[in-house]
């Protein structure tokens, strides 16, 4: 989920940005430390969009950076256990298809691509369902599920395409015409009067 952050921190301005003003210079160190970090708490960071507050710069002996307290806002994403995601297909292994959702990938396992029993294409690098013939490829946009996240020194995202709705686009209009096809007019016979 992406957010707008409030964040309270310290931040070094060395002295190459000591000719721009104030918040232009802190702003610039900002982006510099924070851009593209993963936090625990926030999750990752993808802009400084605003400095709110600066206070009293401190020189601490031995170095000439001015070291100011600051209060930001940041853009944020943060993945969320079931949250629903839509993304690109960007490769497609044995073992299941890697996603890219917004800035971070996450994986599906085979075991969570439908319900169907799949088998991998190595020549296609694709997935195809036995029943279905649903078939999910490299380059394919999803929507997905989020079941599982894990951070360590990055995040690592289990994601699913087996609940109703989620998937390829073309599962759930090839499903559609399927359930169509198998549902047959009945007959009508003339009145008696």
């Amino acid at each position: 989920m992406y957010k707008i952050a409030t964040v309270e921190d310290k931040v070094r301005v060395p002295p190459a940005k000591f000719g721009l003003p104030l918040k232009e210079a802190v702003k610039s160190s900002l982006e510099d430390r924070f851009e593209g970090i993963t936090d625990r708490g926030l999750g990752i960071i993808l802009a400084v969009t605003e400095v709110s507050e600066v206070g009293e710069g401190k020189i601490l002996p031995g170095d000439g950076a001015i070291y100011y307290p600051v209060t930001f806002k940041a853009l944020v994403y943060k993945p969320e256990m079931h949250e629903i995601v839509s993304g690109n297909v960007i490769d497609v292994t044995e073992f299941g298809v890697f996603i890219r959702i917004g800035p971070v990938d996450g994986m599906v396992h085979v075991s969570q691509i439908m319900d169907d029993f799949v088998s991998y294409d190595p020549k296609n690098f694709s997935f195809v369902g036995k029943e279905t013939k649903n078939i999910i490829k490299e380059g394919d946009s999803v929507v997905s599920r989020i079941i599982s996240v894990s951070l360590e020194k990055e995040y690592k995202i289990g994601l699913t395409l087996r609940q109703q709705g989620l998937g390829v686009p073309t599962w759930v209009s090839g499903k559609k015409a399927r359930e169509t096809r198998a549902i047959k007019p009945e007959k009508r016979g003339k009145r008696k009067r």
